[in-house]
């Protein structure tokens, strides 16, 4: 089914202002960290000796090797991309970026203002 002219330009406009936006919800809530270069590598480490594990383990046809290593290498996997690193200091959001309805509401409500602010032709 084609959308009308009016509704492929709404969804343009709502694709770029998703992009835009992005960035602002990340810069307000101040929420940045470093990568753990360490637990990357270790968890990576263990994950290549779980992966030489399991198809040792598949090679001569003990189920239980091929499934500790499958363990193993998921466990390095998990190491790898759930350890974070240090928060960075001094990323957080500026007090002109808040909403100016003030911190009621959640996200999403927050969201729908500005939306429905968008459409009234008013200012954000």
């Amino acid at each position: 089914m084609a959308l009308s002219e009016r509704e492929q330009r709404l969804l343009e406009e709502m694709e770029r202002n998703l992009y835009n936006n992005e960035a602002d919800v990340v810069t307000t809530l101040g929420v940045s960290r470093n990568l753990n270069y360490r637990a990357v590598a270790i968890g990576a480490i263990v994950a290549l000796g779980g992966l030489i594990t399991m198809l040792l383990g598949v090679n001569s046809d003990l189920t239980v090797v091929g499934i500790v290593g499958f363990a193993i290498m998921f466990t390095g996997v998990m190491v790898a991309v759930a350890i974070p690193g240090k928060p960075v200091e001094g990323r957080s959001g500026s007090p002109a970026r808040k909403s100016p309805s003030g911190s009621g509401g959640s996200f999403m409500d927050q969201m729908n203002q500005r939306w429905e602010r968008r459409n009234n032709g008013e200012p954000l």
